[in-house]
């Protein structure tokens, strides 16, 4: 399983919300670019990278922080936040990055995301984000009428490089993660899972592992030093 270190940014900085909520943050470094490079030292195989600002207003307000991570880190990146057009697409293709992640126009347009997927396969992850069961939008600001399991279902056919499914009440909690969601998510829909929220320690690893997912993000916990990334990718390797 696949470990993303996440780095989300906001006002240029690296942060971190506590379950979402823009007015609940922790600023952990100045400079993400330099967080980037611990991270690629540490023995991270690939980045999660977010614009929290774009993922509010839809404009790439952070593209010059990752471009800058894109120049000093060689390692794969994943990013999201604000993916709401064909334009923003291309100019992180462009930049190098290897996967985007669309949430609200994924929700909000599935003809566009449907499309947009045809004409970059497996270059676009679906975010699914859930508060209270149902699908979140908008950095997490409104809800919509769909269980995360119905919206992944709909999406199963197109050719993405799977599925960031985030549960907003555990995001930033240090509290553990939603597994028996994520594993109702792995065991119902074909695409790649990537766990997001509430992954705390090791044996949080271990139980994703044993759900099935391909993948887990793992934030605050690293930057509070509760789990080291060297722990978190022994734990990752635990067979399923």
């Amino acid at each position: 399983m696949l470990v993303y270190p996440a780095i989300d940014i906001r006002d240029g900085k690296c942060v971190r919300l506590i379950k979402g909520d823009y007015a609940r943050e922790i600023v952990y470094a100045a400079d993400p670019a330099e967080v980037a490079l611990q991270w690629q030292a540490a023995g991270a195989q690939i980045l999660h990278l977010v614009d929290l600002d774009a993922a509010k207003t839809g404009l790439p307000t952070n593209y010059a922080a990752i471009a800058a991570i894109r120049r000093q880190v060689d390692l794969p990146l994943q990013v999201g936040g604000g993916i709401r057009d064909q334009a923003i697409i291309q100019q992180y293709l462009d930049l190098g990055v290897q996967q985007l992640v669309v949430g609200t126009q994924a929700v909000r347009q599935p003809e566009w995301f449907a499309m947009m997927a045809k004409q970059f396969p497996h270059r676009l992850v679906a975010g699914i984000d859930a508060h209270a069961g149902q699908v979140a939008t908008d950095g997490w600001t409104q809800a919509s009428d769909r269980t995360p399991v119905e919206m992944a279902q709909t999406m199963e056919a197109l050719p993405l490089a799977g599925v960031v499914y985030t549960d907003i009440a555990t995001d930033g909690m240090l509290q553990g993660p939603n597994v028996a969601a994520m594993a109702e998510m792995a065991a119902s829909v074909r695409l790649p899972i990537i766990a997001s929220g509430g992954v705390t320690l090791p044996d949080d690893i271990r139980q994703l592992v044993a759900a099935g997912v391909a993948g887990c993000i793992v934030g605050r916990t690293l930057y509070e030093g509760r789990m080291t990334l060297e722990a978190a990718l022994a734990a990752a390797r635990t067979p399923q």
